[in-house]
């Protein structure tokens, strides 16, 4: 049985040869990205790979030193699976560890690995390469949060809530619509993110350090083995563009404000003042000092974490806003903005996933809710346009009714007479009154994108289709 190695393996810098000294430790740290960019391992010995299998295929190295980079490469890739070999944390970068042991290993056969190529046009194809992984592993968590929250909204059609708007009582809807509000917005994301990856789907990798090279290198057969459509249009623009990783955080940051909002919806509930929802106590936390507490906290905290995605963004923007092309040093930055970005997405939906799971919601909360608030206005409203009052009238006649029950100490239009609401239009029947009960209003409201249960129904399957 193989043991875990204890030192990392120490490997010399690649530009060593230009200067005659090395920066002190210090400045070498402050200039070095392999804390970061060692998570890229794997993608960067995968873009070797196929290069060296490129340079072979064009004559550039003999095909036994190929044979040879292929065979370490991947022995380098198990090791380093297994915690056998670890990362030399004083190595500048992970390109220059993992080239660094070719070369410890294979003498000049290590050596010949970086003909045609530059650390700029390697660390953004090895970049892009995991932006597409990382993208399909988010998809996969959003496709599970959207199947949790449509199976919940399922199994409450029929359950009566208040619609908000201005955070004040509106008009009665279902739970199932609300929670079927929120997969809209997560279906988007998922679709977000999809469009993200056709754009990057583009290898900058033959691009070198901007304006490629004199070897026969073969672009297309590299970008084709690298599981990319096309290779980059143009070389300067493929070390210079980071439009992959700013439309990756953007996309990420609109879906944590989704989250966010939800997670505002859900502290709003778990209150005494609403009651709409109880966590469950695996999904909740106490009080220091407060025995009786039990704090929405999980909800607070995807809702804080939001702030770090929108962060992030903005120190992309902020970093490439001002870089002339191609290549600046400034670039090294992208990755911990990115990376947290795509740690951050990935453990609030685990996350919410959980709590939403494990919640109760109280049914008789929320229909009391809609009682009192005059949530049945627009109803008296539109019950006068289909008797052919113009809207505009109808709005002020149901507008001063609500206003003569505020006068009389009325909670709802359902508690004058006829006598009363006829005293402001003529228009009003007994078959007014059916109308007005929430649960009624709802089914109505059959149109498509409406709350009425079996409307909602289609919409959920329509999401769940958007999943396959």
């Amino acid at each position: 049985m193989t043991n875990k190695v204890d030192t990392p393996h120490r490997v010399p810098v690649l530009w060593g040869g230009r200067l005659a000294e090395r920066p002190e430790a210090e400045a070498f740290a402050f200039q070095a990205s392999i804390r970061v960019d060692s998570r890229l391992a794997m993608e960067d010995i995968e873009g070797s790979r196929a290069h060296a299998a490129m340079l072979a295929r064009q004559g550039v190295i003999p095909p036994e030193t190929a044979a040879a980079l292929e065979e370490e490469l991947r022995r380098i890739g198990e090791e380093l699976a297994a915690g056998t070999l670890a990362i030399d944390p004083e190595a500048e970068d992970i390109h220059s560890f993992i080239e660094g042991l070719l070369t410890e290993r294979l003498g000049d056969s290590g050596r010949m690995i970086h003909a045609g190529r530059s650390r700029n046009d390697q660390v953004a194809v090895d970049l892009r390469l995991y932006i597409k992984r990382a993208i399909s592993l988010v998809r996969e968590e959003l496709a599970e949060t959207l199947g949790t929250l449509l199976d919940t909204a399922e199994a409450h059609l029929d359950t009566i809530m208040p619609g908000y708007t201005h955070l004040q009582r509106a008009q009665p809807v279902t739970l199932a619509y609300h929670l079927s509000a929120w997969a809209c917005a997560l279906s988007r994301d998922r679709d977000r993110l999809w469009d993200t990856l056709e754009r990057l789907d583009e290898c900058p990798l033959g691009a070198c350090a901007l304006a490629g090279s004199t070897l026969p290198l073969d672009r297309d057969r590299t970008a084709r083995a690298l599981g990319f459509k096309r290779p980059t249009v143009n070389a300067m623009d493929s070390v210079a563009d980071r439009d992959f990783a700013l439309e990756c955080a953007g996309a990420l940051s609109i879906l944590m404000v989704h989250l966010s909002r939800f997670c505002e919806d859900i502290s709003l509930w778990a209150g005494e003042e609403f009651g709409f929802i109880r966590l469950a106590e695996s999904w909740s936390t106490g009080s220091s000092i407060m025995p009786q507490k039990k704090n929405p906290d999980f909800a607070e905290l995807i809702r804080g974490k939001a702030g770090r995605t929108a962060g992030n963004l903005v120190t992309l923007l902020t970093l490439l806003k001002g870089l002339p092309y191609a290549y600046n040093k400034d670039l090294q930055e992208d990755k911990e903005a990115l990376f947290d970005s795509i740690d951050t997405a990935r453990t609030c939906l685990r996350m919410f996933r959980g709590m939403v799971s494990s919640a109760a919601f109280n049914r008789e909360r929320m229909k009391a809710a809609c009682a009192g608030g005059f949530l049945e206005a627009t109803d008296a409203a539109e019950y006068l346009v289909r008797k052919g009052m113009p809207f505009r009238r109808a709005h002020e006649t149901a507008a001063l009714i609500v206003r003569d029950c505020i006068a009389a100490g009325q909670a709802s239009i359902r508690e004058r007479t006829l006598e009363e609401l006829q005293g402001r239009s003529e228009l009003f029947a007994e078959d007014l009154y059916p109308l007005l009960d929430p649960a009624v209003s709802v089914r109505r409201r059959d149109l498509p994108g409406g709350p009425a249960p079996e409307e909602v129904k289609r919409q959920i399957e329509k999401l769940r289709k958007l999943l396959c």
